[in-house]
């Protein structure tokens, strides 16, 4: 078992499991980073991140904004598998883009500028959500785009996890019928992938017993303001 991805796998295991994003967001560029190709980061992260959110669901499925996940379905989910086809043969970084709109909307509630800004670019709704697919069939850093909706929106935190879940497991599972589908090939073996499935699963039961279930709605939509600000520099710098 790879330790570099063993090291991924637990670190971005932590924020999913609190965030309802983040195996995806942060653990492909870690793996691009470690030399692994696109194709091999989705097949060790994508059963991943569809186990975590998957536990996440059957915890607070009540809670889903249906009306949000079927407007993803309709829109979003298309262009993922659109532009995962078409990947190879087109190579944009858009991370930079990302990482400043993220920043933005982490200190939404210390400008009335930015705050009328983000609810004019969300307001958008169905347009907003095509993009995310595009960006998301690309790169896999949609969930960026994601967590900006979904905090716009003012969820209580189980609501905003779960939401965030429901409509990341999808983008997932998409992604790996897709890859199911050309027959993609993979360097990592079956036998680490599962192992790293298990210990995904193992992270996120910690998680939630330890942190999660401690944070109170107050606490976590500071701290998910962090973390998208956290994520927007981790993109930037990516793209430099």
């Amino acid at each position: 078992m790879p330790v570099d991805i063993l090291l991924t796998v637990v670190a971005t295991s932590v924020v999913q499991s609190i965030f309802g994003v983040g195996v995806l967001l942060f653990g492909t560029p870690l793996l691009l980073l470690f030399g692994y190709n696109f194709v091999d980061a989705l097949g060790v992260l994508l059963p991943i991140s569809i186990t975590i959110s998957t536990l996440q669901l059957i915890r607070h499925f009540q809670y889903v904004d249906t009306k949000l996940y079927k407007n993803v379905l309709i829109y979003s989910i298309p262009f993922i598998v659109l532009f995962l086809l078409l990947v190879t043969a087109v190579k944009i970084n858009i991370s930079f883009l990302i990482g400043v709109m993220l920043m933005l909307v982490a200190v939404k509630n210390f400008s009335t500028a930015i705050e009328k800004a983000l609810q004019s670019v969300v307001k958008y709704e169905k347009a907003y959500l095509m993009m995310t697919g595009l960006v998301h069939g690309m790169s896999n850093l949609g969930g960026s785009l994601l967590t900006v909706m979904i905090y716009s929106k003012r969820y209580p935190k189980n609501q905003t996890r779960v939401t965030a879940a429901a409509c990341y497991a999808t983008f997932a599972l998409c992604q790996l019928a897709t890859l199911y589908i050309i027959h993609s090939e993979y360097s990592v073996s079956y036998a680490d992938k599962m192992g790293f499935v298990q210990v995904g699963v193992a992270i996120f039961l910690l998680t939630e017993e330890v942190l999660y279930s401690r944070i109170d709605n107050e606490k976590y939509n500071k701290i998910f303001a962090v973390f998208l600000f956290a994520s927007g520099i981790l993109l930037i710098m990516k793209s430099l």
